[in-house]
């Protein structure tokens, strides 16, 4: 691993952390910064670094460090909104790897950040789902789940994807920059 993965990769993981601070407080599921920071993770790392980030990141929750949204620690599993961070991984996974298989465009970076969202809200609402009938022991319905796990939810993270893309097709080729001249 060369030393500027190993120093952008921790730097993504505390940026996710800061973004789990800073949210907007929205029934059942609250808004914050961690899917930006995760998107610009693939998108700036690409797909295998971006994941090791977010990686670090949910290892470091659940090792007990308070970083997620709702503190930290191995119960965490049970949350209902943990599905959300497994989300997080798989998301920035497809992120990375769809704006790496064709020229970084800021339209490729759109598609690959709302490809990721439709990752992360697929596997946060199942696993909502999922803990609700077996593990709460409170069954939540559809409609419920759309409406509180989705639709309250996604307005935010449809304008992160903007903001992301943006971003990204700013940042990008000052990274690349960096690696090709040394850092010069």
């Amino acid at each position: 691993m060369k030393v500027k993965e190993m120093v952008l990769i921790p730097l993504f993981t505390a940026l996710i952390a800061v973004g789990a601070y800073i949210r907007v407080p929205v029934p059942v599921c609250p808004f914050t910064l961690q899917f930006l920071f995760t998107t610009l993770a693939g998108m700036l790392l690409g797909p295998k670094n971006g994941t090791y980030s977010v990686i670090l990141y949910v290892l470091l929750g659940l090792a007990g460090v308070p970083v997620f949204t709702g503190g930290g620690g191995i119960s965490y599993v049970l949350q209902p909104t943990f599905g959300y961070l497994l989300g997080f991984c798989a998301g920035t996974w497809v992120t990375g790897t769809l704006i790496r298989r064709g020229a970084p465009t800021i339209w490729r970076m759109a598609a690959g950040a709302f490809c990721g969202l439709l990752v992360v809200y697929a596997a946060g609402m199942a696993y909502y789902w999922a803990i609700s009938q077996f593990w709460l022991g409170t069954p939540i319905g559809l409609w419920p789940l759309f409406l509180y796990c989705f639709l309250l939810a996604v307005p935010g993270d449809l304008a992160l994807c903007v903001v992301s893309a943006g971003l990204a097709h700013r940042l990008l080729p000052i990274l690349h920059r960096s690696t090709v001249t040394g850092g010069n």
